[in-house]
């Protein structure tokens, strides 16, 4: 039995969420943002697309503690109404390597298969330098369909690869 749960988010979530992504967020390849580009308008926005078909889940620790959080849109424009898109996924550094990601992901994809409207497609992109999250997904039924080639500015102003991933629902 793990020593976490996951659930849906709710409104009262909102500052505990913010918190955990401005802690992964300080992480060396935490998050594709920076610490100060998570604000409450960010959270906000994960927290309403979900109202709006698609998905915020929580991972909570026994204490009561946030784990890892994970938002994902659907597409508005009709042809592809069927696809989850802009998937970001947070594990606080304390449970990462404790299987908080992967619940994360199955609770998505267990709903996502429960939609409706039906869902098809998860996708999702990571920095190509993120081997580990690329093999979590792989693990997961992603596959890597594309690289986009210098997407990312870093940092220290050198670039990196997304890697473009995508999991067909049956």
């Amino acid at each position: 039995m793990s020593d976490f749960i996951v659930r849906p988010a709710m409104p009262e979530d909102a500052a505990a969420i913010l918190a955990l992504h401005r802690r992964v967020a300080a992480e060396p390849g935490g998050l594709a943002r920076q610490p100060e580009e998570v604000t409450e308008d960010y959270v906000a926005h994960a927290m309403s697309a979900a109202d709006d078909g698609g998905f915020n889940l929580l991972a909570v620790g026994a204490d009561g503690g946030l784990c890892g959080e994970l938002h994902v849109e659907r597409m508005k424009v009709r042809i592809f109404a069927h696809v989850l898109t802009d998937l970001t996924v947070a594990v606080d550094p304390a449970w990462q390597g404790r299987g908080v990601g992967s619940a994360l992901f199955r609770a998505l994809i267990e709903a996502a298969r429960q939609a409706s409207p039906p869902v098809r497609r998860i996708e999702l992109w990571t920095g190509a330098a993120n081997l580990g999250a690329q093999r979590l997904y792989q693990r997961l039924g992603f596959q890597i369909e594309g690289r986009m080639i210098a997407r990312g500015r870093l940092p220290d102003g050198g670039v990196d690869d997304d890697i473009v991933m995508g999991l067909l629902l049956d």
